[in-house]
């Protein structure tokens, strides 16, 4: 039976936080969702320009219905405003007995609102996080919760035992608002445990702490202990915020959806990926491409954002005769090489997500300007020694990073002449696996003539 995951906080009218924040992560985390709304904004990416609550004895007859009928596996709450709604909520917790409730103390909106009247900052401690199984508290609100400033991990750790005393027995500060990792710490009573996460160059975090806390209540409704229902939330915000939406003039949602498509992404990539290679196989000629360190293709899911998320043959596109075959089956994960070409491609131009390397050769290039493909070219001799000492065979990285940052945009193929024991080759990109083996067909069909 489909998990099932309440929301029990206010209406977000721009769609980015909320129940409707919630209700998107549930969804995308296979878990049914329902919700109580306990207040109704007017807002949008620039701010909050009004907001209504809602009398706490309605809050408490939408809690009734939902429990009586429906049931949930899980809830956690966001926008609790006023001391009334606090208790009415509260009282329903107990009634129902529900035992994994993810508290997530909304205080200030992402433009700097107040959306918690100050009387009921003692009301959430005495009577909501006594009845929390985890609690997600931001810097500021830790802050505000515990009256004390936070400037840092050992304050965060300081801050966690001091709400773990009121009662709640898993604690979650979140360190997003610090300066350096965004390093989330989770304390249980006996132990801290401490998740880093990427820092975004990017405005657009609306939303954050209702999709984590939504994401914590998804996996405790779906039977997973805290500790992986708060790491499984962690992966899930990193991609959200990875692959943020720039939608409005203020700060912009997170992409709630981003994990899912991504997801529902592979079995069409492997699909079309089969298909690229069929056609690059019966293809005469085809083997006269292949270089002496054989061939690959590869193509990325939309949002790609390392090996994982990128398919290629497990073996190699390899010649015979004047042939070409495929050795292996596509997966993802199967060439940690070329994706250091892909991935900076991507990340110029995202639609950019597949890439082939073939021979390079003076008869090859001149097929490929008959043809107007655009291209780029770097030299192997010219690697900086300092990135060249990181790590062996990074040129590809660099001589791609370099070759985008000097065409300004992704071009047909880059190229390299090779070197002293090096072999040059052309990487050829397209937006898939099949506009890929289309050029490289093309290429070979033209040098042929």
């Amino acid at each position: 039976m489909l998990p099932k995951a309440l929301t029990i906080a206010g209406s977000d009218s721009g769609g980015g936080a909320g129940i409707q924040a919630d209700l998107k992560t549930f969804a995308a985390l296979g878990v049914y969702g329902t919700s109580v709304i306990t207040s109704v904004t007017a807002q949008n990416t620039l701010g909050v320009t009004g907001a209504h609550d809602l009398p706490p004895d309605f809050v408490a007859l939408q809690l009734d219905a939902v429990l009586s009928d429906i049931g949930t596996d899980a809830a956690k709450t966001g926008m609790l405003a006023n001391a009334g709604i606090i208790a009415a909520v509260a009282k329903k917790v107990k009634e129902y007995n529900l035992g994994k409730l993810v508290v997530d103390p909304v205080m200030v909106a992402k433009g700097g609102d107040h959306l918690l009247a100050p009387e009921a900052n003692e009301a959430l401690k005495e009577k909501l996080l006594p009845l929390a199984l985890v609690v997600t508290p931001n810097i500021h609100e830790a802050e505000v919760l515990t009256g004390r400033t936070i400037s840092g991990l050992a304050d965060m750790e300081r801050a966690a035992r001091i709400l773990y005393d009121f009662g709640t027995p898993h604690v979650v500060v979140k360190g997003g608002h610090l300066e350096g990792t965004a390093t989330d710490v989770l304390y249980d009573g006996r132990e801290f445990h401490h998740f880093p996460g990427e820092r975004f160059a990017t405005k657009n975090t609306h939303g954050t702490g209702c999709t984590f806390a939504a994401a914590i209540a998804a996996g405790l409704a779906a039977g997973l202990p805290v500790f992986e229902a708060v790491l499984g939330a962690k992966e899930f915000i990193n991609t959200a915020i990875a692959f943020a939406l720039d939608i409005g003039g203020g700060h912009g949602p997170t992409h709630h959806l981003a994990s899912l498509y991504r997801d529902r992404e592979r079995h069409f990539l492997l699909a079309e990926l089969g298909r690229a290679l069929a056609l690059l196989e019966r293809e005469e000629g085809m083997g006269l491409l292949i270089p002496q360190v054989q061939s690959n293709l590869l193509a990325a899911l939309p949002y790609a954002r390392g090996p994982e998320d990128v398919a290629a043959l497990t073996g190699r596109l390899v010649r015979c005769g004047e042939m070409a075959r495929a050795v292996g089956c596509p997966a993802f994960g199967a060439s940690r090489n070329m994706t250091t070409v892909l991935i900076p491609a991507l990340e110029v131009d995202p639609t950019v997500r597949a890439v082939m390397n073939i021979r390079y050769s003076g008869e090859i290039i001149a097929a490929c300007r008959r043809l107007g493909l655009t291209m780029a070219s770097f030299q192997r001799q010219d690697e900086p020694e300092d990135f060249a000492s990181r790590e062996q065979n990074r040129y590809r990285e660099w001589g791609t990073v370099t070759s985008l940052e000097e065409f300004g945009s992704v071009p047909d193929l880059i190229y390299d002449e090779g070197g002293w024991c090096r072999e040059g080759q052309v990487r050829v990109f397209g937006k898939g696996a099949l506009e890929v083996a289309g050029k490289v067909i093309d290429i070979c069909r033209m040098l042929a003539r």
